[in-house]
């Protein structure tokens, strides 16, 4: 089967998941088309099946478009890719702007006795704020119900779209994120130099990833950390970048911790760091899932987060890690300290999330995916 995929592919859940998910796919035997206007950041090498188409984005020099028209550019690139290379499926995440550019491109292609079958991914956002938003309501509602298979990361979020769009007449199915074992996996056990360069010796690691928007609450994240940092030595890796960084920055600075906050900006290989991390925190003010929750459990991380959205299916609190609601700054960082303080609660919580990361294997994940392709093609 040939399938082509179009993400956002900067830093991000979606993104991260797109890829993966492609990558995946070409392991099993599919030929799979990139479509988008930069390499994906996690493709980060040449892998065999794996292709990758870019969209022009450069300012147009035509005078009446003082920007360049970029969903009509993908559309038409799409379009130039089914055509060219004979792609059966279009798999787009992001209901805004991908579902309404493959139904554009698969309009052109029906008339050219070319069909091809769209599915769309709803990750978040795109229902959850942008979609709703008035200007996008309708073409957000649309784009969903003229694909041929709709899938959500989660339950919670399904149920948001059905609660805001309705989705007359679509196939919904719930397929989760995934994680990579192979990659996401604990540090062999006794393994003492996993924090080496990252702390001072006797350091907790806690970390945070994210893509620093208002939703993630990093803020919090310090303000959680300094109570940590007074009951115990600890060093906080805060990973990503985006519009709240200097805030926080400035919270480090204002609760006195910045000596034991590091920056770390964008990374595209995490996996070492969350394998050194002994406690990871997403206070979240909502999440569609929580992948890089998920990727933190796979690595051994126990998790300190918000009881929002989707994060209930990945995580049960007291268990697999600890659930507080959203600005909770007291009670998560009350029960961090606890579970930090307590080998053998810590254990157990490791052990147990490693457990529940296992739900989540590719090998469980990525034939759903392709059960869903299969019923979009018949």
């Amino acid at each position: 089967m040939k399938i082509g995929i179009t993400c956002y592919p900067t830093y991000g859940g979606s993104g991260a998941m797109a890829t993966e998910l492609g990558l995946e796919l070409a392991q099993r035997g599919y030929e799979v088309h990139f479509i988008t206007y930069a390499a994906p950041f996690r493709l980060r090498e040449y892998v065999e099946g794996i292709f990758f188409h870019e969209v022009e984005t450069k300012i147009s020099r035509y005078p009446l478009f003082e920007y360049y028209p970029y969903t009509l550019a993908l559309a038409s690139k799409q379009h130039e890719v089914v055509l060219r290379e004979g792609l059966e499926i279009l798999h787009v995440h992001y209901a805004i702007p991908h579902a309404t550019t493959a139904w554009l491109a698969k309009e052109m292609l029906t008339r050219e006795n070319h069909p091809i079958k769209v599915v769309t991914t709803l990750h978040g956002t795109d229902i959850t704020l942008v979609g709703q938003e008035s200007s996008f309501y309708s073409i957000t509602k649309f784009s969903i119900e003229q694909s041929d298979m709709v899938t959500a990361v989660s339950e919670y979020l399904r149920d948001e779209t059905m609660r805001a769009f309705g989705c007359n007449n679509c196939q919904f199915k719930v397929i989760p994120n995934f994680v990579n074992l192979k990659e996401y996996r604990p540090c062999a056990e006794g393994d003492v130099g996993r924090h080496d360069g990252l702390a001072p010796p006797g350091h907790k690691v806690i970390t945070h990833m994210s893509n620093f928007r208002e939703v993630k609450r990093v803020r919090d994240v310090v303000r959680i950390f300094a109570r940590i940092r007074h009951a115990m030595p600890a060093t906080l890796l805060m990973i990503g970048d985006g519009p709240d960084r200097d805030d926080a920055e400035g919270e480090a600075r204002s609760l006195g911790v910045d000596d034991d906050v590091r920056f770390l900006g964008r990374i595209d290989t995490v996996a070492n760091l969350l394998q050194a991390s002994d406690l990871f925190l997403l206070p979240s003010q909502g999440e569609s899932f929580g992948l890089a929750a998920l990727e933190a459990m796979a690595c051994g991380s126990p998790v300190v987060a918000s009881r929002a959205g989707g994060l209930p299916e990945v995580i049960e609190d007291g268990v697999t890690g600890i659930l507080e609601p959203p600005g909770s700054v007291e009670a998560m960082a009350r029960r961090a300290i606890q579970l930090l303080l307590s080998d053998e609660r810590y254990a157990t919580m490791r052990r147990a999330a490693l457990d529940r990361a296992k739900d989540f294997s590719a090998d469980i994940v990525v034939p759903q995916y392709e059960q869903a392709y299969q019923e979009a093609l018949g």
